[in-house]
């Protein structure tokens, strides 16, 4: 598998959630909420616990919170979750106690900080700040440039600056660091008796560490005011209706020693001949979700005459595909694939296959079924002249007029 889709004992995440949301008005706090039917803190997290690389997660939760917690994380794969980390006054505070619980329990790698807040973080996003780390780099952040002109006030409400927007920019999370120097960093803070830095790439910042960017996601929208959980609560409440697609992808064999299949690395006795990775089995789940949506094919997306796409591994077209899904406020129901060959062997790596396919899809691997045959010898396939695949997609979309 791509070297960030495994699991390594130096890959975290910490997501912070002990705040009160106090702005998002009166109630529980707004990671306790309920959104279309799961509570915002369950939705936060399911795309970390799905992404295979981060070998655990600790949530900071408020004092008091523990019930509220465990009834929210209920039902979920916990395996990789720790003990919960009773947080601070602020956002800060509550950070640095969670990097300490990290650092105490041995944790000295990346570590991916990500707001409760943030429930539609996408698995494409996560895996982008991952890959953003894989050099030299300390810290990395999700942008998005401004759209809007922004005006500087001064003292008295009047305007005293226009920035140049095109230097401008919004950050999100999941914010990735080296735990080493970010820990460091909040510590000389504390110690010197600052606590109103924003979030933790200012703080990087104000240490003397250059912060690097990566491109941010417009649907990683944070839930701050009333109104964003009416409006979200507004567009589940339209009427989806069922789409399926279906996708086949066939690739011959070649020089080698391994293929690709549905996100697996599979040694075997040949290549395969393609311009990416040539999983067939990605690719054709790829056709199946761009199929469901009407929106084209692999090659529509990610034309092979495009030489940035060469030898891309394919879990990044279906991740493309799945965020579509979302983004037009939609939802994976179900996605089937069958592989066709007389070899490698499907059967051992099934479960492997299940996981990667739903960890770069978004879902749970309860939804996603993996079945294999052979040719009996017939046809292409039959005489080990490559394999193939054909997938379909069951998905939910918003009723459109």
């Amino acid at each position: 598998m791509p070297a960030i889709a495994q699991a390594t004992p130096s890959v975290a995440a910490l997501i912070v959630a002990a705040g009160r949301g106090l702005r998002a008005g009166s109630g529980e706090p707004k990671q306790y909420r309920r959104l279309g039917g799961r509570p915002v803190l369950a939705q936060a997290l399911a795309p970390f616990l799905a992404e295979l690389a981060i070998a655990r997660i600790a949530v900071v939760i408020g004092e008091g919170d523990e019930e509220r917690y465990a009834q929210a994380v209920e039902g979920l794969d916990a395996a990789r979750l720790t003990h919960p980390v009773i947080g601070g006054a602020t956002r800060q505070v509550s950070v640095r106690l969670g990097l300490q619980a990290l650092s105490r329990d041995g944790f000295e790698g990346t570590v991916l900080v990500h707001d409760a807040a943030r429930p539609f973080v996408s698995a494409a996003l996560i895996r982008d700040a991952l890959a953003a780390l894989a050099g030299e780099d300390v810290a990395a952040i999700p942008a998005l440039a401004v759209t809007d002109t922004i005006k500087r006030l001064d003292d008295s409400g009047r305007i005293a600056e226009t920035p140049p927007r095109d230097r401008l920019v919004s950050v999100q999370t999941p914010q990735a660091f080296r735990l080493a120097p970010l820990l460091a960093a909040h510590e000389a803070a504390a110690g010197q008796g600052l606590h109103g830095f924003t979030d933790d790439a200012a703080l990087m910042e104000w240490a003397g560490h250059p912060v690097t960017t990566f491109a941010g996601d417009p649907a990683n929208i944070k839930l701050t005011h009333p109104q964003d959980f009416r409006e979200r609560d507004r567009m589940d409440s339209r009427p989806l209706v069922t789409r399926v697609g279906t996708g086949y992808d066939v690739h011959a064999f070649g020089p080698g020693d391994h293929v690709w299949l549905g996100g697996v690395k599979i040694d075997h006795d040949r290549g395969v001949v393609a311009h990416s990775d040539g999983d067939v089995a990605l690719h054709a789940l790829t056709d199946a979700l761009l199929g469901a949506l009407a929106e084209g094919d692999i090659g529509t997306h990610f034309p092979p005459s495009d030489p940035q796409w060469r030898g891309a591994a394919s879990w990044r077209f279906l991740a493309f595909a799945a965020e579509r899904v979302r983004a037009r406020g939609g939802r994976i129901d179900h996605l089937d694939l069958t592989i066709i060959c007389e070899a490698p062997k499907v059967g051992p790596h099934r479960d492997a296959i299940r996981a990667a396919i739903a960890a770069a899809t978004g879902v749970t691997p309860g939804k996603v079924a993996i079945k294999a045959t052979t040719s009996e010898q017939m046809g292409f396939t039959g005489r080990r002249e490559g394999l193939a695949a054909l997938a379909t997609a069951t998905i939910r979309l918003p009723e459109e007029d």
